[in-house]
């Protein structure tokens, strides 16, 4: 299952311990080394100093929100070595040029996919120039395509290689035959049926 950055947004996290809600996500923790979420921060009376929830603390991610254990699972941005490399490189995917190895623009990143499970981004949502908008406004990337990631711009295979594919499934023809259509029927009077 996919989820859109959206809809993590905003997300409750539940503590088992006290049964209640401890706070939101406000912002995710991205490492552009691994494209993968490696912690939130989050908002909320009871967050306090202690504003970030590393995604290894999380039991469970369901409808209701994110599940942990207790409020101690928080930290702040200094109590992990790893987590405050990161945030001192201030990345933030939304809003990064997105254009192929021989510079052809596609547009700007408006959103992504991820999985739940690993918190891992799979796909980019690539929001198109004007011009290019008006046959294809949004672009959908794997992660599979992505080249480099600078802290301008991420670079992804050329679309040369991805229309030259999808040019090769068009030429594919079904061994199928459509009962809607209307058939040619080669009738030959000579042949009959009382042979």
């Amino acid at each position: 299952m996919l989820v859109t950055n959206s809809h993590i947004i905003g997300t409750p996290i539940l503590s088992i311990q006290s049964g209640s809600t401890v706070g939101t996500i406000s912002e995710p923790i991205i490492d552009p080394d691994t494209l993968k979420i490696i912690a939130f921060k989050l908002t909320g009376p009871l967050v306090g100093s202690n504003n970030i929830l590393d995604t290894r603390s999380i039991r469970e991610y369901s409808q209701l929100g994110m599940v942990i254990d207790d409020i101690d699972e928080l930290v702040s941005a200094d109590d992990v070595i790893k987590i405050s490399k990161v945030l001192a490189l201030n990345f933030n995917l939304i809003g990064l040029k997105v254009e192929t190895k021989k510079h052809s623009k596609l547009g700007k990143i408006s959103g992504y996919t991820l999985t739940p499970d690993d918190y891992t981004i799979q796909q980019i949502i690539v929001h198109r120039p004007i011009m290019k908008a008006l046959v294809d406004p949004e672009l959908t990337i794997s992660r599979k395509e992505i080249v480099e990631i600078t802290d301008y711009k991420v670079i992804v295979k050329d679309e040369e290689k991805t229309l030259k594919s999808r040019a090769e499934n068009e030429d594919f023809i079904p061994n199928f035959v459509n009962p809607f259509r209307k058939q040619e029927v080669d009738y030959n009077p000579s042949e009959t049926d009382d042979d």
